[in-house]
């Protein structure tokens, strides 16, 4: 396990993804980390997942409802201090102006230092999944808003005050430059995704521990990211930070980078 004084931890930070259960796939062990350590963190998602079943019982609504509640439990283990649900339909995300506002606005009101994202780069992943378009749609809607958008006061001033995201950092991407241990959260991850109870069972789980297992070369369980830095960290005081995200790099600096792993979440 790393030492958690030589990391960083944001003091705020908001994920943004499609659907319930995308977080739990992805970055829930960093999120819950970063709770743990005194960050506030906030998810949102931009549909309630109410496309996401096969079993004729449910309606658009119900569903919806119930994955709302799987993903609130799922946050609540983790720490997480809001969920807001932007409640577009499953299917038919559009990175269209009305998302984007509507993105510009959670992040004025929660004012994230950084926001974990999706992948607007990504299509597909290996020969065998083709990226759900809900994921692009709002993997660029995200990416609009947080540069320029947000920081500009003169862009949507009734959403509040202009707010400049420090980082970006995009999860499930093939092209990763950080990683972070999850030693400590990983079963907090794993109990998270167990709340999705309408979309995963064990065999879904055991794989993305194997997931952040290969991430981590088999060192330590890690969730990987490409960061962006739209603002220059602070220097650290004292004795010079060394992230678990800067030990990574210099291990992976000898051995192929490994892929982030990405399954078609319901």
């Amino acid at each position: 396990m790393s030492d958690i004084r030589k990391e960083f931890i944001p003091k705020s930070a908001m994920v943004i993804v499609a659907h319930p259960d995308d977080i739990e796939f992805g970055c829930a062990g960093t999120a819950a980390k970063w709770a743990k350590h005194g960050a506030r963190v906030v998810y949102v998602l931009v549909t309630s997942g109410n496309g996401g079943t096969h079993d004729p019982q449910y309606t658009r609504e119900t569903i919806a409802r119930l994955r709302e509640q799987e993903q609130q439990a799922a946050a609540d283990l983790c720490g997480v201090a809001a969920v807001e649900f932007l409640h577009y339909n499953d299917g038919e995300v559009m990175p269209s102006l009305d998302l984007r506002k509507d993105l510009v606005r959670v992040i004025r009101k929660h004012t994230p230092e950084v926001v974990i994202a999706m992948d607007p780069t990504r299509m597909y992943g290996g020969n065998g999944y083709i990226n759900h378009p809900d994921h692009r749609a709002v993997a660029v809607a995200t990416m609009d808003a947080v540069a320029p958008v947000a920081s500009m006061p003169l862009m949507y001033p009734e959403l509040g005050a202009a707010h400049k995201v420090r980082e970006v950092w995009i999860q499930w991407t093939d092209d990763p430059d950080t990683w972070v241990d999850i030693s400590e959260t990983e079963d907090l991850k794993v109990e998270a995704l167990r709340q999705h109870k309408s979309q995963v069972g064990d065999d879904v789980v055991s794989m993305v521990r194997g997931w952040d297992r290969e991430a981590g070369k088999g060192l330590a369980p890690a969730e990987t990211y490409k960061v962006i830095y739209l603002e220059k960290r602070e220097e650290p005081k004292g004795e010079a930070a060394l992230t678990s995200e800067v030990a990574h790099k210099a291990a992976e600096a000898q051995a192929a980078p490994p892929v982030a792993a990405v399954a078609e979440p319901a």
